[in-house]
């Protein structure tokens, strides 16, 4: 019997250039090569044209464009949501009974116009977006974004109390789990691990010589963990220390180059990324965001050495035994300075394939899904 799915995609999932769309990206992958059939939609405001690689893996591609601007707005919706109500996309659903991935709570806008008797519709929760709009209006310095995010996040948090109940949920972490189960009343909710790039431990044992960040430095986020760590851990501690990512902003740039010992790998290449992460002594991690999982931890955890992190890049996801953690600059600090000449082991690295391999296993998690998308949820 053929299996058909639609996913509808936040955005392009590829190049999988940042934590989302790898997550989106893999699922592809992965639900591929259990033999379903993918129609891909997307919504089109990267400029990215070329979907060859995509169509490897999927029946169909269709793009749609985003409504920006005013014509996004709606006092019911989040931006976040409204922007992506499309009249195309909702017919091309329509068209048959298909099973309907929906890729964050930015695609669920169209629930009620693409719900048919028996249709089965499972929704991707990347995170608690509500929290982590709050994350960036605390960390945005502009009074006009800063604005936005914060209007988003209240917003946010009062659709996500009305999310249609029939559907199915899955999660990434537990605390993210707890919380839908808990605070927004959402009776079909299940944890499903991130699909990753990542699904063998290949850390090298040793030292290296250097610190890194990395991250994408135009998410205001990113920066202020880069800018914080510059100004209170590595003009302390005066070790090597690289941030990398993409699209960063002069001041960032200024900043990194103030001391000798700090640079910056300005858009790196995926290669250039693993290389750097493989080749640190230490990734240090810090988050000021506690929601969803961060990609960027697991990657660092499944090719580089020792990691450095805060509680709230950690909470949640059970990846806090496979880290080293500080809740301030003096902490990290001492920790970075203790582990800079500590070589890492191949008993942490046996560590962290029994912590992950198990957990963060793609084809086991896409027998999964299909079982929830052509079966049943229990």
């Amino acid at each position: 019997m053929n299996r058909h799915l639609h996913i509808v995609c936040l955005d392009i999932p590829y190049p999988a250039d940042y934590g989302g769309s790898i997550d989106m990206f893999q699922r592809i992958i992965s639900l591929h090569r259990v033999g379903i059939k993918i129609h891909l939609h997307y919504f089109d405001y990267r400029g990215v044209t070329d979907t060859r690689i995509l169509s490897n893996y999927c029946e169909s591609i269709h793009s749609y464009k985003r409504d920006t601007g005013l014509k996004g707005f709606s006092f019911q919706q989040p931006y976040i949501v409204a922007s992506r109500n499309n009249k195309q996309l909702i017919h091309s659903l329509n068209e048959n009974d298909y099973p309907v991935f929906l890729e964050g709570v930015h695609c669920t806008g169209i629930i009620q116009q693409i719900r048919k008797p028996g249709r089965k519709i499972v929704v991707r929760l990347h995170n608690d977006e509500s929290d982590y709009y709050k994350g960036l209006y605390h960390t945005e310095k502009k009074i006009f974004k800063k604005l936005y995010y914060l209007n988003e996040s209240r917003t946010l948090k009062r659709y996500q109390h009305h999310l249609p109940n029939d559907c199915l949920y899955l999660c990434v972490t537990d605390s993210d789990l707890h919380k839908f189960k808990e605070e927004y009343h959402i009776e079909h909710v299940k944890k499903m691990p991130s699909f990753l790039a990542w699904q063998r431990v290949k850390s090298l044992e040793g030292s290296g010589n250097f610190c890194l960040y990395h991250g994408n430095l135009s998410v205001c986020e990113n920066e202020k963990a880069a800018i914080w760590l510059l100004d209170k851990v590595f003009r302390k501690i005066k070790l090597p220390f690289i941030i990398a990512g993409k699209n960063p902003s002069k001041s960032l740039d200024k900043i990194a180059h103030l001391c000798r010992h700090t640079c910056l790998v300005a858009n790196p290449s995926e290669t250039e990324i693993n290389d750097l992460i493989q080749k640190a002594h230490i990734n240090i991690l810090p988050s000021f965001n506690s929601t969803g999982l961060k990609l960027k931890l697991l990657h660092a955890l499944f090719q580089g050495r020792h990691c450095v992190v805060n509680e709230a890049a950690v909470d949640g996801t059970g990846l806090a035994g496979a880290c080293h953690i500080g809740n301030n600059a003096g902490e990290l600090a001492d920790i970075v300075s203790q582990l800079y000449h500590t070589p890492f082991t191949g008993d942490e690295i046996e560590k962290r394939k029994k912590i992950f391999c198990s957990t963060y296993n793609n084809s086991r998690s896409a027998e999964q899904l299909n079982q929830w998308l052509f079966g049943h949820y229990q």
